[in-house]
């Protein structure tokens, strides 16, 4: 049996730095330039790329160490460390294919120009903890190069947070539960995703390509930034906390958005196990295969010390097992190529033109996105996916596949030419929701009987969704974009679910018999969502009711739906019986009666805006300051999506996830921007940027971003170098 791993988690506290260590880092500081603007925005300018790398992580520490920590913490699988039990299965899902002796191998193997960079982002973190002694890390005292490499794309965790934890903690705690099929869990009120609109000149005012940027994540998961060098780079978006490069964004040339989708990336092995006395192996073509055994120790925190949790590791050939099923062992098979995925995310930030930003994608490691792109040339694109392997389709690769049989195996990875692309439709637009990409560019989609399903059949992302439906109709038809057009369109407001899931309601209602006081009771509230447009605002009384009435059938649904139906809103409709959908609206009724004293209470009372602490789920109080948010759940087709729930018994329902960053792009001699970010860029509640932008989120207000020196200077509130904050003229 291998140990391996024992080590890993010896690393807090880590040595004191040396003198070449700070000798390095000012180094770095006196080749930073770091300018906030108006709203907190960090403008990093670096003599290199290194440079300019060192100052960018210095800024966001400034920001939010705490959740450049936590993200950390979480990729390396050392969460339950500093929260205990319920964390130990995340980080032994993390640990299942996170190890630092491969990490550290991988950085040995990067590029050189690679390695810079991941020194630069290891030395500005440290330099902002020797800059900053009252900032007291959870555990993460000292930052090494080689950690950059466990975090590659933009989603935190990204392929392997698929995993269920449930099943892998029955497999390795110790309990053999067999399952023929995961446990159901209920829909959740707001799905994951974005949108991406890219819009050709041939549709805009201007004769320039428009680009939105809109991902819809858990609340302050990204900040926005700007950071540029001598080098090339100049980039401008979204990054996720900690990470080096900016992750949906643009540069003076080329934009790019990332919604999560694509085609169908990770697959399961079903593997036979054979025991022969201590040996454990599964059966393999025509035979046998020993599991890699691996023991391993887990940390965890227990009252005022830490513990330490034995496991023992099963791998087959495809990966890990990750669960027993059916008295088969699960193995799981994902993309795991984490310099070229590093490299990618990379240079797709300094990419100058379509031919560039190509050459990139050819890298193959984008696991778990879309991408749409626009660019000062005019080029409009798309890309369903990026990792592809190629697969037997005679195998329904959407369930756990044979793992004896040598024929499951992968053949390689499609080119990306094979994969689902656009260029430049005739249409003159591209949309993703996180749908399927045959609505993508409405009649010059691509047609689904040209790809193998696997291509497109990624679980979750397999259909067309509410979204989807409302993109293409404010797209489709339009000649007149403009900056703040492509905006309207990006908020505008109707939930296209309710054309689907309201027609059975009122036939409920219409046919139900006339004497009970069921019928009564719901007269007016039905009435109001007969007369409704289907358009949600802060006004709008029949939003209200429409959203708690669907929330309530939401809840009684479960997975097992999908089973049999595409769409969940396809099981409401056809499974969900007449008395059940009425008796979903007099519940919906009674509680907001209940709750606000009638249910005709407008959307903005109820559906909220609130920040009160840096926790996204923290502290929410109806008693404290909050603003009224007009748009809706993405679940109903709320392009400009809210997510909101109560929160520790609130009567409000508050959001934390949905628009969290959004920007539109205009591309040509001169790049113009206008973005918008929930809140503000900083964590600190003691800072004035903390929520310096939420009326204008509530609002749909957006700022003008400051992309040129000229501009930035006008607008400059602080510049300064790290570690001196006196200003720099």
């Amino acid at each position: 049996m291998k140990l391996s791993g024992l080590l890993f988690m010896a690393l807090a506290p880590l040595s004191a730095h040396s003198a070449d260590d700070l000798a390095r880092w000012q180094q770095h500081a006196r080749n930073v330039t770091l300018t906030r603007d108006t709203w907190g925005i960090p403008h990093i300018h670096g003599k290199t790329d290194a440079d300019a790398v060192f100052g960018f992580l210095y800024a966001q520490a400034e920001d939010d160490f705490p959740r450049i920590e936590l993200n950390y913490l979480n990729s390396l699988g050392r969460l339950a460390e500093v929260e205990g039990e319920s964390a130990l299965y995340s980080d032994l899902r993390m640990r299942l294919f996170i190890d630092e002796a491969d990490l550290r191998a991988h950085y040995a193997a990067s590029p050189a120009w690679l390695r810079a960079l991941m020194d630069a982002w290891a030395d500005g973190l440290n330099y902002y903890l020797h800059t900053h002694p009252a900032v007291k890390p959870r555990l993460l005292t000292r930052f090494e190069p080689w950690m950059a490499l466990s975090f590659t794309e933009g989603s935190i965790g990204g392929d392997i947070e698929s995993i269920a934890l449930k099943p892998l903690e029955q497999f390795y705690g110790g309990r053999r539960v067999v399952q023929s099929e995961p446990p159901a869990r209920p829909f959740t009120a707001e799905p994951g995703g974005s949108n991406g609109f890219a819009i050709a000149p041939q549709n805009t005012v201007n004769g320039r390509a428009l680009l939105l940027i809109n991902p819809h994540t858990t609340f302050y998961f990204r900040p926005e930034v700007h950071v540029a060098s001598d080098e090339g780079l100049n980039a401008y978006g979204a990054v996720t906390w900690g990470q080096f490069f900016v992750y949906q964004g643009f540069n003076d040339r080329v934009g790019w958005m990332h919604t999560s989708g694509g085609g169908d990336t990770i697959d399961e092995y079903a593997e036979t196990v054979v025991r022969t006395g201590d040996r454990v192996a599964y059966r393999y073509g025509d035979g046998e295969r020993p599991f890699r055994v691996t023991a391993l120790e887990l940390p965890l925190k227990q009252g005022a010390g830490i513990a330490r949790r034995p496991f023992t590791l099963y791998h087959s050939h495809h990966g890990p097992v990750i669960r027993e099923e059916n008295g088969r062992w699960i193995s799981i098979r994902l993309m795991q190529n984490p310099i070229q995925a590093l490299s990618q995310s990379w240079l797709r930030t300094k990419a100058r033109n379509y031919a560039e930003f190509r050459r990139t994608m050819d890298l193959r490691t984008n696991s778990s996105n879309n991408t749409v792109y626009a660019d000062a040339d005019g080029t409009i694109a798309y890309f369903h996916g990026n990792f592809l392997p190629v697969r037997d389709p005679k195998f329904d690769w959407r369930k756990p596949v044979d793992g004896s049989d040598p024929a499951t195996e992968w053949k390689g990875l499609h080119p990306v030419a094979e994969t689902i692309t656009l260029r430049n439709p005739p249409v003159g637009w591209i949309q993703n929701t996180n749908n399927w990409p045959f609505a993508a560019a409405g009649p010059d989609s691509p047609r689904r009987a040209d790809y193998p399903y696997y291509a497109w059949g990624a679980p979750r992302y397999d259909a067309e969704n509410p979204r989807g439906v409302n993109a293409v109709r404010v797209l489709t038809g339009r000649k007149d974009f403009t900056l703040d057009r492509l905006i309207a369109a990006a908020y505008d407001p109707y939930l296209a679910a309710f054309e689907q899931l309201l027609p059975p309601l009122f036939r409920a209602y219409d046919e139900a018999p006339a004497a009970p006081p069921l019928k009564a009771r719901l007269a007016e509230p039905i009435a109001t969502l007969r007369a409704w447009d289907r358009r949600s605002s802060t006004t709008s009384v029949a939003t209200a009711v429409a959203h708690f009435w669907g929330q309530d059938l939401l809840d009684r649904s479960t997975d097992a739906a999908r089973a049999k139906y595409m769409t969940v809103y396809d099981y409401i409709v056809t499974e969900i019986s007449a008395e059940e959908k009425l008796a979903a609206l007099e519940r919906a009724v009674t509680k907001l009666e209940r709750d606000f004293g009638t249910w005709r209470t407008p959307w903005g009372e109820i559906n909220r805006f609130q920040r009160l602490s840096g926790n996204v789920k923290g502290e929410f109080d109806d008693a404290k300051p909050s603003l009224p948010i007009g748009f809706a759940s993405g679940m109903w087709g709320s392009l400009a999506a809210f997510g909101a729930t109560h929160q520790g018994g609130t009567k409000r329902i508050y959001g934390t996830r949905g628009n969290s960053f959004v920007a539109v792009v205009e591309f040509g001699p001169r790049v113009q921007a206008k973005s918008l970010l929930a809140g503000g860029v900083s964590g600190d509640p003691a800072s004035p940027h903390f929520n310096d932008q939420a009326e204008r989120y509530a609002r749909g207000e957006f700022k003008d971003v400051l992309f040129y020196p000229e501009d930035i200077a006008r607008h400059a509130r602080r510049t300064y170098r790290p570690g001196d904050m006196r200003r720099v003229d």
